[in-house]
């Protein structure tokens, strides 16, 4: 059984298919740097790529704290940065992807409740969820999120 899973997910448009840096694609993985299908993605993309400032960073991350303390869930480390966010929580008997779903739903809420035009686009459609069930792993994640990102 699972302590608690890590979530990241990517802001809308920061790290397309094709990506020089590489990227992952669902059911065969991390995939090499195609310029000619990052080149489509960028001509489906339906808004601008989002890159988040300090203050909307903040909203992000007390909206992910309030959202665990109304459902109860037990947030171990939370870290928003310009261009992803990275969640460790524990949420029992729940499916995987659900608290990740959830914090992208309400964070998008509460960003445009902040803008003059609400964006439909804030985050990629997916992101990237694991499972950790072992007490040393939760510490390793823990101080990953919190420490492990650079400074801020």
């Amino acid at each position: 059984m699972a302590i608690a899973y890590f979530s990241t997910w990517t802001t809308y448009g920061t790290w397309l298919p094709g990506d020089p840096r590489g990227w992952y694609q669902r059911a065969l993985g991390l995939q090499e740097p195609d310029a000619l299908r990052r080149l489509e993605a960028l001509l489906r993309m339906t808004d601008s790529v989002v890159t988040l400032g300090p203050d909307q960073r903040r909203v992000v991350e007390q909206t992910i704290v309030d959202h665990c303390a109304i459902r109860r869930w037990t947030l171990h480390a939370v870290n928003c940065r310009s261009n992803h966010v990275h969640v460790f929580v524990t949420a029992p008997d729940r499916r995987i992807e659900l608290p990740r779903e959830q914090f992208k739903a309400w964070c998008s809420r509460r960003l445009n409740d902040r803008v003059p035009a609400p964006r439909a686009h804030w985050w990629t459609e997916r992101g990237w969820d694991e499972y950790i069930d072992d007490e040393e792993v939760l510490a390793i994640v823990v101080a990953y999120v919190l420490e492990g990102q650079g400074p801020r």
